[in-house]
């Protein structure tokens, strides 16, 4: 599994997953705000599904060793 989200986005998924979390913990918001979860996990790892399927990178490749 390749990151395949980069630095800005995995921070406002962080900040953003925190929020709903944070939200919906506190009573602000209903049940759907434990969707936040994913976009927390998501920015946490690196990596996204969703991207892979429709073949959207927000990182810059990285070079491998061996190519030029």
């Amino acid at each position: 599994m390749q990151a395949n989200i980069g630095g800005v986005d995995r921070v406002v998924r962080i900040v953003a997953g925190l929020a709903l979390v944070g939200a919906a913990l506190g009573g602000l918001i209903g049940a759907w705000g434990w969707f936040g979860i994913v976009p927390l996990a998501t920015g946490a790892i690196g990596y996204c599904p969703a991207y892979k399927l429709f073949g959207f990178r927000s990182c810059p490749l990285q070079k491998q060793e061996g190519s030029k």
